[in-house]
């Protein structure tokens, strides 16, 4: 296939699991808004921006004992994270250049897709933080994330298996390793910052992956958060694993074949063979070894030469003739 069509999808699945992964972390971070402790709050506000390596408007974030402060910085950060035009992680530009992608391969994806992420495009396109806030900005990051969600379900349920099918679900399963491994990062610094810990800090962390209930049975009700982080780093079983993420973007891979440059493809592979040692023979490191937070970062570096590598091996290499339109990044 094109070239550019394979990088579109590819961008689009990145956009979109970037969209629905921040929903469902505004949609725990606004709760925590209601009857929660200032402490809860701003350790959800610490663990977000330092997932997206953003700094926050107004400079690093300092907690308040006031809930009326609190509940104003909420507002504004909240602001930043979904509907800032000058944030290009934001909620809306992510929804915005995900349907970009996919007006450009509309022969790629079917005509069921295109309705699904139309819809959601234009439900947010004219509003502001205002519009959510008046009313409940958890029911909006939620409904923000089972959109996302569905989308899937809808590709899922009308793609042709061939190389489309595989470059989008490769772009979704690559931002979803560089997301957990930021997330995870992120969590480790959030909780060293505050000199006591809170269950509620690891209990939010399950919810945004879906495993509060698997953590429950496998391990009981009292929570730790090395037992919490080794089940979202390894557990094949649990869908937002990092485990599970590197082994589906092998197998997508495998899929495709090498492309055109073999050189390139190699160093593809050579990447998610690492990324697959860290999570699996490396983890949690151990006496002597590396320990959780070193090697997350070190997943976080490898997912990012791994999105390089594929760049160099499918996507930007020389090409005869005038140029096209190519994805939008």
């Amino acid at each position: 296939m094109l070239s550019r069509s394979a990088e579109g999808l590819y961008w689009m699945g990145r956009y979109l699991e970037r969209v629905g992964s921040l929903s469902r972390l505004l949609r725990i971070q606004t709760e925590s808004l209601v009857d929660r402790p200032v402490r809860e709050i701003h350790f959800g506000w610490r663990r977000i921006y330092g997932g997206l390596h953003r700094q926050p408007p107004g400079g690093p974030l300092r907690p308040h004992r006031s809930d009326r402060y609190t509940l104003a910085d909420s507002y504004t950060l909240a602001d930043d994270l979904t509907f800032e035009a000058s944030n290009p992680d934001s909620i809306r530009n992510c929804l915005a250049a995900g349907r970009e992608n996919a007006r450009q391969m509309r022969h790629c994806i079917s005509a069921e897709m295109w309705t699904e992420i139309n819809r959601c495009y234009l439900r947010t396109k004219d509003m502001d933080i205002r519009d959510i806030w008046i009313t409940s900005p958890e029911s909006f990051y939620a409904d923000t994330a089972a959109e996302v969600d569905t989308l899937a379900g809808v590709a899922a349920a009308t793609m042709y298996r061939d190389e489309r099918w595989l470059f989008l679900r490769l772009g979704r399963f690559v931002e979803r390793t560089q997301l957990s491994g930021s997330l995870l990062s992120a969590q480790i610094d959030a909780a060293g910052f505050f000199e006591e810990g809170a269950e509620t800090d690891w209990t939010g962390l399950l919810r945004v992956y879906h495993a509060f209930e698997a953590y429950n049975r496998s391990h009981g009700a009292a929570v730790d958060p090395g037992r919490v982080l080794d089940l979202l780093v390894t557990d094949p079983r649990l869908p937002g694993s990092l485990g599970r993420s590197i082994a589906v973007i092998g197998r997508e891979l495998a899929g495709i074949g090498g492309g055109p440059r073999a050189a390139s493809a190699a160093l593809v592979g050579q990447s998610v063979e690492r990324l697959g040692v860290l999570v699996g023979s490396e983890w949690p490191g151990g006496e002597g070894g590396r320990g959780r937070r070193e090697l997350l970062g070190a997943v976080l570096s490898e997912s990012r030469l791994l999105h390089t590598s594929i760049t160099g091996a499918y996507f930007d290499y020389p090409l005869e003739g005038a140029p096209l339109e190519g994805a939008v990044r």
